[in-house]
């Protein structure tokens, strides 16, 4: 669409703005003086949506009542209340219900889910992964292959932006799995990476990794909730996805796995075991039956009883998602809030900074990155000062992410006004 630097286009813009009502359904951190912030950091860790508190408190007035016999009794019972978040969560990453399961931490289920699709051989012992990855993801692999007895200074192929490029093109990676695919036994990708904001092209590094015969797992932590996906669509044999950050569900909060049905049903492949994986059929019959029999579903990877406290906020969030008409609807106002700051900043009559970000809308998602070419901390001090939360990332990358749930244009107008008067 055609935009205009004048400060009253951004205010028609919300105007015009059918989602400009979620706002009002979190709860925006303030200045000294009690002024609203333009919080940028979505990306990070989401706002935390008014209804939480009143989730969170239900069920702690359940415990207090029940005790354990909150398990079946309580207002959404606490022994089948991750199922209440299988639906919405599936809906989000374009999976079948029973391909999702909300269970612990990110990193922890990616190391659940390599112990399952991570089986090297001596022939067969890669991953590719993107440079530069989060580094969790990159202690966690290189552990995977410490554990099965490889270096990964050996093992670990990298995809890496050509020298000069802030960002990976999609025919090096492809040309990595034509060189090393029959060496590569694991494709782990992010869905967009956490530095850039490079959104990747999920479908065709699938197809074009399991022609190779290679697994494919996708980190969805900037992902989820964040751009439309279909995992299920995509043939992807698994991912995982974070919970706090444009899920809104709070610090820690619950993470998210998905396992692709012909794999979910597979009761033969191998897995780390717990009981709340087991059968629910048998669950309780517990020292009577001690042979593990897996769930016909994602359910098969948890290990453990749902956290209820952590589970509360999630669900609370999801619901909002679907108030809003899903992630459909939130990429279309997203794509016109980025388009619009990358339009101003492009403005800007400095060349002290250049956006990283790929420029064509369906290569990112929320996310700006931009790279300071003098004096980085300054300016992300200048922005703070100036009350715009933003993130900084070493060593000269300031990371900016409107969010469509709950940032405005006229906030994106102020923070590339400041960002010009600063630089």
């Amino acid at each position: 669409m055609t935009f205009s630097a004048a400060e009253e286009f951004a205010l028609q813009m919300d105007r015009e703005d059918s989602l400009r009502s979620f706002r009002a359904r979190f709860e925006i951190p303030t200045n000294a003086a009690g002024e609203a912030l333009i919080y940028f950091v979505g990306n990070s860790l989401g706002l935390m949506p008014k209804a939480t508190r009143q989730s969170v408190d239900q069920e702690l007035d359940d415990w207090a009542h029940f005790a354990v016999d909150g398990h079946f009794a309580a207002a959404t019972p606490w022994y089948s209340y991750h199922e209440t978040l299988r639906k919405p969560a599936a809906r989000l990453v374009g999976a079948l219900p029973h391909e999702v399961v909300c269970m612990n931490s990110l990193t922890v289920n990616l190391h659940l889910l390599m112990a399952t699709f991570y089986r090297p051989t001596k022939a067969r012992c890669k991953i590719l992964m993107e440079e530069p990855a989060f580094p969790s993801d990159t202690y966690a692999i290189r552990s995977q292959m410490v554990h099965h007895g490889f270096d990964p200074d050996q093992c670990l192929v990298l995809a890496r932006p050509r020298e000069g490029e802030a960002t990976i093109c999609q025919e090096d990676i492809e040309v990595i799995l034509d060189r090393e695919g029959d060496e590569i036994a694991l494709v782990l990708f992010a869905g967009v990476n956490f530095f850039t904001g490079q959104l990747f092209d999920i479908a065709a590094i699938t197809a074009a990794a399991q022609r190779k015969g290679c697994v494919v797992g996708i980190d969805l932590a900037h992902a989820a909730g964040n751009v439309p996906l279909q995992l299920h669509e995509w043939q992807v044999d698994f991912a995982a996805w974070c919970s706090y950050k444009y899920l809104n569900a709070g610090p820690g909060a619950v993470a998210g796995a998905y396992v692709h049905e012909r794999h979910a049903r597979n009761r033969e492949l191998p897995r780390f075991a717990g009981w709340w994986g087991n059968d629910p059929a048998t669950r309780f019959r517990m020292q009577l039956e001690p042979e593990f029999v897996p769930v016909q579903s994602a359910d098969a990877w948890q290990i453990s009883n749902p956290p209820i406290l952590a589970m509360a906020p999630l669900r609370t969030s999801l619901a909002i998602f679907d108030d809003a008409g899903g992630v459909a609807a939130l990429r279309q106002k997203s794509v016109r809030l980025t388009g619009y700051f990358q339009f101003l900043l492009d403005r800007a009559p400095s060349q002290l900074f250049t956006v990283i970000t790929p420029r064509e809308s369906g290569q990112r998602g929320c996310q700006l990155s931009i790279l300071v070419h003098e004096h980085p901390k300054e300016l992300f001090e200048k922005l703070e000062a100036a009350g715009v939360k933003t993130d900084f990332r070493e060593p000269n990358v300031i990371r900016a992410a409107p969010t469509p749930l709950y940032n405005t244009f006229h906030e994106v107008w102020r923070c590339a006004r400041i960002l010009a008067e600063h630089s």
